[in-house]
């Protein structure tokens, strides 16, 4: 049976007990129907790892007992047996070694951001990446919505011109509280520097917000001066951010990150200004996206219309009026991924630059970011390359 016509194997690393994003990748996965998971290792914690494999009615025999395990039993599977792919949903400082791990039996991977612990293991997973030939897929989500799909396509066509400002802000509220002394694990763990790297805010948020503004603009940041804060005690890693932004094609920009903006729940919004028009875009209400052009009245775009760009709307599901968000944008990041794999398992693979989902390259850029913007902080905020 050739790969078109079957569901794909899917395994998974991480998303065990107290896992937010484990579950959503599980989720956005179901939802699709493309594949179906058979094996895992959920836990360091036997019990808890043996009791997540029951809670999804896997297989005892394919739950195993450390990813190192996982790997190299699957990768000795006959080929119609053994897993497709591998969705890595664990904290950031394992990354790499997972990702790794896979890639060298010969198994295609979705890894979580930020792509791995330090700037060095991006730069030697991307190598990795790139002599396996294998499919390896980031999680930026928020670039599967079908408006921000939209909004790429409007700039990339060259309609909207030269890009001159860029506002874009990911805000929350999620570490105003001191979760992480009242045993909530995400919190622990993303503010733990040995397990979450040297930034949390700047990381967990911040590398999306980046992303996205990269995404839509086509335009790189060559130049930034930020400012990292920390407010509440006890804290050693960042919970606000605030750069100035510099495009490699003049334009200039803001970006903010905070996860103690009291109020906020998951305000992610971007606005880019271009010398013949305007587009924002909010993650809040995702199915619309303003758009203004110079002189003419302001537009509202709305999802699943035939008015769209092929590949805004082939990113929808249901028809308009009907609110999609936050799962059905993951999923478009598993529908171009599981697409890319299909084709290199039918012997077919698709050439990187037609991948429509982010890539090993989005990480090391994320990565960059991350390291580049601490270097500024440290420095007072002084303006620093990317």
């Amino acid at each position: 049976m050739d790969a078109w016509n079957r569901k794909l194997r899917m395994g998974m690393v991480g998303g065990g007990p107290g896992s937010f994003i484990g579950p959503v990748h599980r989720m956005v996965v179901a939802m699709e129907q493309q594949a179906e998971m058979v094996a895992g290792v959920f836990s360091r914690d036997p019990d808890l790892n043996r009791e997540t494999g029951a809670e999804l009615y896997l297989d005892s025999g394919r739950v195993y007992d450390s990813y190192q395990e996982m790997a190299a039993a699957e990768a000795a599977l006959p080929a119609d047996e053994r897993i497709d792919f591998v969705s890595i949903v664990t904290p950031n400082v394992s990354h790499f070694d997972i990702c790794r791990a896979f890639l060298e039996a010969g198994i295609h991977v979705v890894c979580d951001k930020p792509m791995t612990y330090t700037l060095e293991q991006s730069e030697q997973l991307v190598k990795i990446v790139e002599e396996s030939g294998l499919v390896f897929a980031l999680t930026h989500n928020y670039t599967g919505h079908p408006m921000v799909r939209q909004a790429r396509a409007l700039f990339r066509s060259g309609q909207m011109g030269r890009v001159r400002k860029v506002i874009v802000e990911y805000l929350q509220d999620f570490l105003a509280t001191p979760h992480e002394k009242l045993g909530m694990r995400q919190a622990e763990w993303r503010l733990d520097p040995a397990r979450s790297g040297i930034g949390a805010t700047i990381g967990d948020i911040g590398t999306h917000a980046f992303n996205l503004l990269e995404y839509v603009t086509g335009e790189r940041v060559s130049e930034m001066c930020v400012d990292l804060s920390t407010f509440l005690p006890d804290r050693t890693l960042d919970e606000d951010v605030n750069a100035l932004l510099r495009l490699e094609g003049g334009g200039k920009g803001l970006l903010t990150a905070s996860q103690i903006a009291t109020g906020e729940e998951n305000g992610i919004t971007l606005r880019v200004y271009a010398e013949h028009g305007a587009i924002r875009w909010g993650q809040e209400n995702p199915n619309y996206l303003d758009v203004w052009r110079l002189g003419e009245p302001r537009q509202t775009f709305s999802r699943a219309q035939g008015y769209l760009d092929e590949h805004a709307s082939a990113a929808g599901r249901i028809p308009p009026g009907h609110p999609e968000g936050y799962l059905e944008a993951f999923a478009q990041i598993y529908v171009g991924a599981l697409t890319a794999i299909r084709r290199h398992l039918d012997g077919d693979p698709m050439p990187t630059d037609e991948y429509d989902f982010p890539t090993a390259y989005d990480g090391l850029r994320g990565m960059q970011f991350i390291y580049r913007a601490v270097e500024s902080s440290q420095q007072g905020a002084a303006w620093v390359s990317l």
